[in-house]
């Protein structure tokens, strides 16, 4: 990754992503680029084309807020990407990014919090989306699979990812998308430079994704599973930052009340007592922790 012109590269990213009719404009019989062209960008937003030429090379790397919020118009950005596109344009120095360390350690009253969910799935994310800690049932939805521990590689390296996934092409992209939020400007982080690294020399749909640099934090959505052992799951999911642990994000399931979810959940929940207590296996999480700093 060239973390050197980031601005750039997400404005390019999104323009070529765009269809010229879509925003009334024509589309031309020999038109060679993909997407919009510059000067079409440049037009649209109000500033000449040097100028926004001078942005996608990277040779202007601060442009106001009125020109970045005309930028985000054009190229028709939701409300997570707008939000990125202005800390690209400001961007926060490193050395004030990673103060306080990486927060990987999950906190003891947040794992005893967990314990007492018998009925609900929850694990906790750190910002490249390994599993940092988890309950009995959190453990149970998700084990089983060669990467049950790191969900960025479950989706994309996992042999049985589509069938666990039954809308797999969606999940990839919400994935992707909410990497990208959970790690902000910060690309220079090694954890996510290994983990980028790996996946772009191992899956085509993740470099694919990965260059049209979607952002979208994870917050709420319903998601389906196919379970090896309890079979469909349809479950809400809400996403919660941990705010004494910055990047860290604590992921609930639930199923909704009296569906064949929640007497299928219920099941995997009586199946996951019998294997031992809740509070052994975060216990033995956080050794895992202290020894390498994340669970996988």
């Amino acid at each position: 990754m060239d973390s050197e012109n980031l601005l750039g590269q997400f404005l390019r990213a999104r323009r070529e992503l765009l269809r010229p009719e879509d925003l009334g404009l024509p589309a031309g019989a020999r038109r060679r680029v993909a997407g919009l062209r510059r000067e079409e960008v440049a037009m649209l937003a109000g500033v000449s084309t040097d100028y926004y030429v001078r942005l996608e090379q990277g040779r202007e790397r601060h442009p106001s807020a009125q020109v970045v919020d005309a930028l985000a118009r054009v190229l028709g950005l939701e409300e997570d990407a707008v939000a990125h596109l202005h800390q690209l344009a400001r961007p926060v120095p490193a050395a004030r990014r990673r103060k306080g360390g990486r927060g990987e350690r999950v906190s003891p009253v947040l794992l005893r919090m967990m314990e007492g969910w018998h009925r609900t799935p929850a694990v906790v994310l750190g910002r490249c989306l390994t599993v940092l800690a988890h309950n009995a049932l959190g453990r149970a939805l998700f084990e089983g699979h060669a990467h049950s521990g790191d969900l960025l590689r479950l989706v994309f390296l996992d042999p049985d990812a589509k069938e666990f996934y039954p809308d797999w092409d969606r999940v990839a992209v919400s994935t992707v998308a909410g990497l990208r939020a959970a790690v902000g400007t910060d690309y220079d982080d090694p954890q996510l430079i290994e983990a980028v690294g790996e996946l772009s020399l191992r899956s085509e749909e993740f470099r694919r994704l990965w260059a049209r640099h979607d952002i979208r934090q994870k917050a709420h959505e319903t998601k389906r599973f196919r379970h090896p052992v309890v079979g469909e799951l349809t479950l809400d999911y809400e996403s919660l930052t941990v705010n004494g642990a910055p990047g860290q994000q604590l992921v609930v399931y639930q199923a909704a009340p009296g569906s064949p979810s929640e007497h299928a959940l219920s099941l995997l929940g009586s199946l996951t007592a019998g294997d031992g207590s809740p509070q052994a296996s975060q216990q033995e999480q956080q050794e895992q922790q202290d020894q390498k700093g994340f669970f996988a």
